[in-house]
């Protein structure tokens, strides 16, 4: 299971653990998500309603090169904010608003730090796992098909 770093949101390592939360979460399943409406508080105000829209996609070649427009992705934000004042915020891939919304959550709550264990525990940490899981099985499947050049035979001289 991986452990997040668990300091205050303003400094520069609670910044990157809050980066390393919503990185997850963008990469979670709906179904993964939908558990932090469990963990929610009575109360929760939505400060921008989950809404759908488009983001450019930069890119750059080489990947320091000048920039250039890469084309349109559809993306889903919301925003809540939890009845002790920690103030969320989603943006995920996609027009899954619901998504979007449990994403604020998850991102209120960690801000929150009350229930950090308890969201480590029951969704960041799986999350993780799964994660890595698929990460390995495609490592596996790049690396049964690597070549190495050095070894191939040139044929007679």
């Amino acid at each position: 299971m991986t452990s997040f770093d668990t300091t205050t949101p303003g400094t520069d390592d609670g910044v990157a653990a809050r980066r390393s939360v919503m990185a997850l979460a963008a990469k979670a399943t709906a179904w993964e998500l939908k558990a932090v409406r469990d963990l929610a508080p009575v109360g929760v105000v939505d400060l921008r309603a989950p809404e759908v829209g488009l983001v450019m996609l930069r890119g750059r070649i080489g990947g320091s090169g000048a920039p250039f427009n890469l084309g349109e992705a559809t993306v889903s934000r919301a925003a809540v904010r939890l009845p002790s004042g920690a103030t969320g915020f989603g943006h995920v891939l996609g027009r899954d608003r619901h998504k979007a919304r449990d994403a604020a959550l998850l991102d209120a709550l960690w801000v929150e730090g009350t229930q950090r264990d308890r969201l480590e525990r029951s969704i960041l940490g799986p999350l993780a796992a799964r994660l890595a899981r698929e990460e390995t099985r495609r490592a596996h499947e790049v690396a049964a098909t690597r070549v190495d050049f050095f070894t191939l035979v040139r044929g007679a001289d």
